[in-house]
């Protein structure tokens, strides 16, 4: 299926944008860049971009038919999702601010942490179900499809994340003082706390 140009290019696209949009993923790779530098970040853009793909591959085997005929079972992820991305939140919020670079015994996200996320990130499964739903045809050859797709999206949200955690450490210069350290934790927590309660109402 995805052989053909025509097709393969819609799903480039799609990939991109959903990657690349903010989302709760995107919003911890910015401030853990930011505050940890861009090297910090490269085991959670793993994790998740890995744990995103393997997610896609889990949904295009058939458990994505299992959430579709149980929508119980999708609101009930949804929220589980909700209210640990709203933890995280208020985790982010709460951050004291110290100096930026310096050591600190504060447990970071790290990639089993980011791996996990994933698997409790509403968006991950909504982009999950719409890649299967709409690029993975029931043919014969649909493993092989479900196999491509999750590679491909792998290996576009890879330099997506890697984007957004080269602009928190470029942004890390302007969050010397610890004044703007705390006005930027809060606002990154604000900002995953609108991006999780938004997938409410999708």
């Amino acid at each position: 299926m995805l052989s053909t140009f025509p097709t393969l290019l819609p799903f480039l696209l799609f990939a991109f944008v959903a990657s690349i949009t903010p989302g709760p993923t995107n919003i911890l790779v910015l401030s853990n860049s930011a505050r940890y530098g861009f090297r910090a970040a490269l085991p959670i853009i793993f994790g998740a971009c890995v744990s995103a793909a393997l997610i896609v591959f889990l949904v295009g085997s058939g458990f994505g038919q299992t959430l579709s005929a149980n929508p119980g079972v999708q609101q009930a992820m949804k929220w589980i999702g909700v209210i640990w991305l709203t933890y995280l939140a208020w985790q982010i919020f709460r951050t004291p601010a110290g100096p930026i670079n310096a050591v600190t015994s504060e447990r970071r996200l790290g990639l089993w942490g980011a791996a996990g996320l994933q698997w409790v990130n509403p968006k991950t499964w909504m982009m999950a179900l719409a890649v299967v739903s709409v690029f993975a045809d029931r043919a014969s050859e649909r493993t092989e499809q479900v196999v491509l797709l999750s590679l491909v999206f792998l290996l576009v949200s890879l330099p997506c994340l890697s984007a957004w955690a080269a602009l928190g450490a470029g942004s890390s210069k302007l969050l010397r003082s610890s004044r703007a350290l705390l006005r930027f934790n809060q606002f990154m927590a604000l900002m995953l706390f609108a991006s999780a309660w938004s997938c409410i109402w999708i």
